[in-house]
């Protein structure tokens, strides 16, 4: 199994003023470590009441994601994930682009369909229905994946229409960023996955029999699709944080590892020094990578 790690969390000693510096240490140890892409959450509000206040300190997620490809080399780069609804289609697939360029192609196009409700109300953002985001999250993955093929036709979607999708430059990861899809929605997401994505992303509250029943419905969106399903990164999150000790860590992903699950996601909430997160890597990766 691979093992990256997300920011979801930037209130820590110091105040506003250490966040650059903070954000910065975790960057370089978690590339010093090993780990494979340094994550943040795409949201505006912390997530009250599950991690802190909403008015906790919340970093734009791009813009965070620059500054970090500007003080590392190799780590690639996402958000878990990109809320569908809080960029227009042809902005997204341009600020993607532009950070795998400026990061020497090391981005992620992580994107799902949104869900914080306050945070779009607060800052005055669209917020369609579950159904309009589903169909925007799919139209969003078209336009994109036409845009990093050099398509310039227009697009007419039901909620985007693009005369000239022009994507200049062209993203450096060859033959295009990957893409991975949050969530767990067995007619809709799972479907899109099989479909489009390079990767699955599923936060595994439910446990190792939840998160195999799932499997199972991607497997059979695949089937129907022609997919192959191997081709498709399974990567969970939501149950492991940087604290823990080595032996926890692979007795937890020892079942998922079993079902197909290749990649574990830690959370970094108050875990902020750049030693113990470069030595979590050393210690835990080649644990991992047996599994």
């Amino acid at each position: 199994m691979k093992a990256s790690l997300q920011v979801a969390n930037f209130t820590w000693p110091g105040g506003d003023g250490a966040i650059g510096p903070v954000l910065r240490t975790i960057g370089e140890a978690a590339e010093e470590g090993g780990f494979d892409t340094l994550w943040v959450m795409d949201h505006f509000f912390q997530l009250e009441p599950m991690i802190g206040p909403a008015d906790n300190a919340m970093l734009e997620g791009y813009s965070a994601l620059s500054y970090v490809a500007g003080i590392t080399e190799r780590i690639r780069l996402g958000t878990l994930v990109t809320g569908v609804h809080y960029r227009t289609a042809g902005y997204l697939a341009k600020t993607v682009t532009t950070l795998d360029v400026l990061s020497g192609g090391r981005a992620w196009l992580g994107i799902g369909a949104g869900w914080y409700e306050r945070e779009s109300m607060g800052l005055g953002f669209p917020y369609p229905s579950l159904k309009d985001r589903f169909e925007q999250l799919e139209e969003a993955i078209q336009i994109t994946l036409q845009m990093w093929d050099g398509d310039r036709s227009p697009y007419e979607g039901k909620h985007y229409q693009l005369t000239e999708p022009i994507s200049s430059p062209q993203p450096l990861t060859k033959p295009r960023p990957p893409i991975l899809i949050g969530g767990s929605g067995e007619k809709k997401t799972l479907r899109m996955v099989a479909q489009y994505a390079d990767a699955s992303n599923f936060f595994v509250f439910g446990g190792p029999e939840e998160a195999s029943h799932k499997l199972d419905v991607l497997k059979a969106h695949c089937e129907r699709l022609g997919r192959d399903y191997d081709e498709i990164s399974k990567t969970a999150s939501g149950f492991m944080y940087t604290g823990q000790s080595t032996a926890e860590i692979v007795e937890q992903a020892r079942p998922f590892a079993a079902q197909g699950f290749d990649h574990v996601i830690f959370n970094v909430i108050n875990d902020y020094e750049g030693t113990p997160i470069t030595q979590l890597g050393a210690e835990t990766l080649p644990a991992l990578a047996e599994l």
